[in-house]
């Protein structure tokens, strides 16, 4: 497995410190920045590491939605948003949020911090203001990056997010961004992202933790089953699989006097 820095797991900056950042994400929408970001990054999102997407078509192209992707690279933001023709929020852990031009970038282009080994309402806060105004809404299951090489257990946050806003949301299972970090030796992974349907829960306004967690595993779940799937039998095996379903469905659905 490639080498990961070590986490820092609490940001010791005050939480006032990233209050425009929440307010901007709050107020307006990402701008020309974004933009920019995804000209300059989609190439090499398809040339280098061959970049595909199964079921992109079940993402809404307006709406509240909720994408929750598994989470090995720090590219997988990139690769979950190439092929769908809306703007996705994200959050990103507070840590990020110290290089200048990261931070300026972050700004403009709508991510918004969460601070690690807090309780950070005002990161909620921001995720559910962006889905009352319509927004697309990156959050991941696992809570970060695995360090293992290998798919952790979720965490509860985004069950609270999809139970209290009742939005529907995306599964999405990211298969291959683990060897993005081998680029240095020349070796560049072929990187499938497989959309879900969309899973939807009913509201509950004060949903306890184990309801989060229950909820969270859910949604995580169809994201192992995706992602065991890839693993297993690659990206032209699923396609072939899903594609063999519709058909079987298609032919289960048409009068008896038509498969004569």
């Amino acid at each position: 497995m490639p080498d990961i820095k070590p986490q820092v797991y609490k940001d010791p900056r005050p939480a006032e410190f990233f209050d425009r950042y929440h307010e901007r994400s709050r107020t307006r929408e990402p701008d020309w920045v974004y933009d920019l970001a995804r000209i300059v990054l989609t190439p090499p999102c398809l040339l280098i590491y061959r970049l595909r997407a199964i079921g992109a078509e079940n993402v809404p192209r307006t709406g509240p939605v909720i994408l929750a992707p598994n989470h090995f690279s720090q590219w997988d933001h990139f690769f979950a948003g190439v092929f769908l023709r809306r703007k996705v929020r994200f959050m990103a852990k507070s840590q990020l949020f110290t290089n200048p031009v990261i931070k300026w970038i972050f700004y403009h282009g709508g991510a918004f911090p969460i601070r690690r080994g807090y309780q950070d309402e005002e990161a909620f806060k921001t995720a559910f203001t962006i889905l009352d105004r319509g927004g697309c809404m990156l959050m991941y299951p696992e809570g970060g990056r695995s360090r293992t090489g290998g798919i952790r257990e979720p965490r509860p946050g985004v069950g609270r997010i999809a139970l209290q806003s009742g939005v529907p949301v995306i599964p999405v299972a990211i298969h291959g961004s683990l060897a993005v970090r081998k680029w240095r030796k020349l070796r560049f992974p072929k990187v499938t992202v497989q959309y879900g349907e969309p899973m939807t829960f009913d509201v509950a306004a004060e949903p306890t933790r184990e309801q989060q967690l229950e909820v969270a595993t859910q949604i995580f779940a169809r994201v192992r089953e995706m992602y065991d799937r890839l693993d297993a039998h690659g990206r032209r095996g699923v396609i072939k699989a899903l594609k063999e379903g519709i058909e079987s469905r298609t032919e289960q659905k048409l009068p008896a006097e038509q498969h004569r």
